[in-house]
């Protein structure tokens, strides 16, 4: 870095003496900017023009504990991290993918940015990773979603170049993250192999874009060979797609294309400029590239609808009176693995051969003689959506109760009652005879904390 930036080097040294910047980005598709700035339990500074919904916090704030998270009111995210859906700006009612989605940071801004209008493909080759994904576009309240974890040749066997957008943040060698992750593994070699697989991955989200689509290339690496590397080397081979001059915020610094060795054969090296850069001495943020590559043409293909045959179930039809003051359209409502109702996004491409972890929006467990709402449908809630619900403030040690898998003596009539905070949906609990039971998912209830 001390070769690569000369007089620059001592202002990005200095920088790493600096804490790592801590980010919250507001859920837009539950909760206004300002009202959830009118009532932030911590004090919030905007980020830049760049995403109006983006704040830093103060190091010392613990963020991910406090119920508003649960409820999926915002998303801790590193600043320099928004700035990749931010400047793919996807659109209301397109279709775009999430080639290597998880843990979710960016699918859930992505969704956000399109107002949960259209259809958001998001992808994780590793199943692990793929299940957190989607755990957090669930506590999102994400609806027009679908969740797959293939590897990304399959996609593009399956899907073809049908997507508006594509955003590819790409698997690299990770330097632009020491600050904020420590030491790690890191050689010239990692950084060649990472290289040679962002090409290869690359190639891949080209062939998912439609004509005239735009596609996000994006590392947290400093690394030119990852970077505008990379980026000379795909339009060297492919000569169908150019790079797009983004707009310029706060911070924004251009790419460095003089940094690659004059003998690697790149057809226009005065264009990788158009990249994006963002420094820790430039930008209050981490390390992050981005390039925008737009695909000639402009052929937008045919949405297909939802092709399955709709589910008529007697027990939905029952809860849905007893419980929901909002109606969920019948015609998209369709069963899956034989037990799982899910509300299907309008239009949807087939999905035969991909692993699938969801498929629009999950509603309920069927059993033989009753129904169990699904979690992700309390988070697409808010209180004024149900018959009955319980609403807790933030405060409240019944809420905390209730987070720590405890039943709650609390009532009023038997059924199932939404559990909420400030009137936004956190869970189910189901009330017999002025005890509720505890439908909150096992796996993300909290360890009781000990006083002392």
């Amino acid at each position: 870095m001390a070769h690569l930036l000369g007089a620059e080097y001592d202002a990005f040294a200095a920088s790493y003496a600096q804490a790592a910047q801590v980010g919250l980005r507001i859920n837009t598709l539950k909760i206004s900017t300002a009202d959830f700035s009118s009532k932030s339990p911590f004090p919030l500074t905007p980020v830049g023009d760049y995403e109006p919904a983006g704040f830093r916090l103060a190091d010392e704030e613990r963020p991910g504990r406090h119920p508003y998270h649960a409820a999926g009111l915002f998303y801790l995210q590193e600043p320099s991290a928004m700035a990749v859906a931010a400047l793919l700006d996807p659109q209301p009612g397109e279709w775009v993918l999430d080639l290597a989605a998880a843990p979710g940071g960016k699918a859930t801004h992505l969704i956000a940015r399109m107002h949960d209008q259209g259809l958001l493909v998001a992808n994780d080759v590793s199943r692990s990773r793929a299940r957190d994904l989607a755990e957090n576009l669930e506590r999102w309240g994400a609806r027009h979603t679908l969740i797959t974890s293939s590897a990304p040749p399959q996609l593009a066997a399956r899907f073809g170049p049908v997507f508006d957008r594509v955003l590819l943040d790409a698997p690299c060698s990770g330097e632009g993250m020491f600050r904020k992750q420590g030491g790690f593994a890191w050689s010239d070699e990692i950084v060649l192999a990472c290289a040679r697989r962002q090409t290869t991955v690359l190639q891949s989200a080209a062939s998912l874009l439609r004509p005239g689509g735009i596609l996000a290339y994006a590392t947290c690496t400093f690394s030119p060979e990852e970077n505008e590397g990379t980026i000379g080397r795909f339009l060297a081979e492919r000569p169908g797609f150019r790079l797009i001059d983004p707009p310029r915020f706060a911070g924004f610094a251009a790419g460095r294309p003089e940094w690659l060795p004059a003998d690697v054969p790149l057809p226009d090296r005065a264009q990788l400029a158009r990249c994006t850069r963002l420094w820790p001495h430039l930008f209050a943020g981490e390390g992050h590239f981005v390039a925008l590559l737009q695909k000639e043409g402009d052929e937008r293909p045919l949405r297909p609808t939802w092709s399955g045959r709709p589910t008529q179930s007697a027990l939905w039809r029952a809860f849905a009176q007893e419980t929901l003051r909002v109606k969920f359209e019948e015609g998209r409502i369709g069963m899956v693995n034989g037990r799982f109702l899910h509300l299907f996004p309008p239009t949807t491409p087939d999905t035969t051969g991909l692993y699938l972890l969801r498929h629009g929006l999950p509603l309920a467990e069927l059993g033989k003689n009753h129904l169990i709402p699904h979690h992700a449908l309390a988070l697409a809630l808010t209180a004024v959506d149900v018959n009955q619900a319980i609403d807790f403030t933030p405060d409240d040690p019944l809420l905390h109760a209730y987070l720590q898998g405890q039943p709650i003596a609390h009532s009023g009539p038997d059924g199932w009652v939404l559990i909420a905070v400030d009137g936004y949906g956190l869970g189910w609990g189901k009330r017999v005879s002025g005890l509720v039971k505890n439908h909150y998912p096992r796996g993300l209830r909290r360890t009781p904390t000990l006083q002392g």
